[in-house]
């Protein structure tokens, strides 16, 4: 997928692959205004933190766009709302928040309608442009850490189809394989939406990989049984105290390769880190119990009976061996570390 972009802008709208449509066929869709891509972000038919981030600058992009009003303040009012409408979608993502007010803030700086509109439209192409090159850096900051390649397992999807192109931890599998190192890959399917089957799975072939898929309750098998020399996923937020939100899921991979002395690694750019929140803090968002009990319309379970279905788990830093980003790789103790890296950036 490294050739394909998963959100861009054309012809004045935003045009993203339908992730939903995955992986029996790749099909873009286009919206041409914030209340859709708020729908998309929503449905899951753009979905990862940084693609998420992305496609919500471009909301704001449209809604800049659309608005009838003449005056820079009247633009930015349409924006405000916009921004809100696009921020309740998905509530644990980091990204999404950081982009809509970077989008806003530049917008802001600006005193006629339509400088704020082209100032809108440029600074989401340019995030869109960033993300790709962030990925590549982070890429290969992450390779060094798998010396002699092996077989790398990954959970949910955090790949070229989770960002704009490229990838975060499939970033960092990508470039190991360009270093010249052997990588083999073992994908977890990622309940109860698949998208380690549907999408990583898919990703991975598309682009040659040795993948291989596994349940979700397979992790301590493969582990035990020394066919994984390590882990690497991506991140919906990451806390100043190196705490990880991530697909649920990723906390149980986390504890498994503790217990069997695997390194566990998470890439993320610096734009996932949290750096005001504590753990008690950030929402847990919560998913369609039909996502659960009958998926593809399809009931698995018995009627009245409730459902828990969280899309996001946390993982306490004690059991994450580094975290990549694109500025270096953060390391225990990571309130430290993670601080000298934005000392070192911002």
């Amino acid at each position: 997928m490294d050739d394909i972009r998963t959100v861009y802008w054309k012809d004045g709208k935003v045009s993203m692959i339908d992730q939903t449509r995955l992986p029996g066929s790749l099909e873009y869709v286009e919206y041409g205004d914030h209340d859709g891509v708020a729908g998309a972000i929503r449905t899951l038919v753009v979905r990862g933190a940084p693609a998420i981030g992305v496609a919500a600058a471009f909301g704001m992009a449209l809604a800049a766009k659309n608005s009838a009003a003449d005056a820079a303040r009247g633009v930015l009012s349409d924006m405000d709302v916009a921004r809100r409408t696009l921020a309740a979608t998905r509530p644990t993502a980091i990204n999404l928040v950081w982009a809509l007010d970077r989008v806003y803030a530049a917008a802001g700086r600006e005193s006629s309608a339509q400088k704020v509109r082209a100032a809108a439209l440029d600074e989401a192409l340019a995030m869109a442009e960033e993300d790709v090159a962030t990925n590549r850096s982070m890429g290969r900051n992450g390779a060094a850490l798998f010396g002699d390649g092996g077989t790398i397992m990954t959970h949910c999807n955090a790949g070229a189809l989770a960002t704009v192109g490229y990838g975060t931890a499939l970033g960092v599998i990508r470039a190991v394989r360009e270093s010249g190192r052997p990588v083999r890959v073992v994908a977890t399917e990622t309940r109860p939406v698949q998208q380690g089957s549907r999408l990583t799975a898919f990703e991975l072939k598309h682009d040659g990989f040795d993948v291989s898929l596994i349940p979700d309750t397979a992790v301590g098998y493969s582990m035990a049984g020394g066919m994984i020399d390590g882990v690497v996923v991506g991140a919906d937020r990451i806390l100043r105290t190196g705490h990880v939100f991530n697909k649920i899921g990723t906390y149980q991979v986390a504890t498994m390769a503790q217990r069997h002395s695997v390194p566990f690694y998470v890439a993320a750019p610096l734009s996932t880190f949290d750096m005001t929140s504590d753990p008690g803090d950030v929402t847990i968002e919560m998913r369609n119990a039909a996502e659960l009990v009958g998926p593809e319309g399809r009931r698995t379970a018995p009627e009245g009976i409730g459902v828990i279905n969280p899309a996001f788990d946390m993982t306490p830093p004690d059991l994450i061996s580094a975290i990549i980003t694109e500025a270096g790789v953060a390391r225990p103790p990571y309130e430290r570390s993670i601080a000298e890296l934005f000392t070192a950036n911002f």
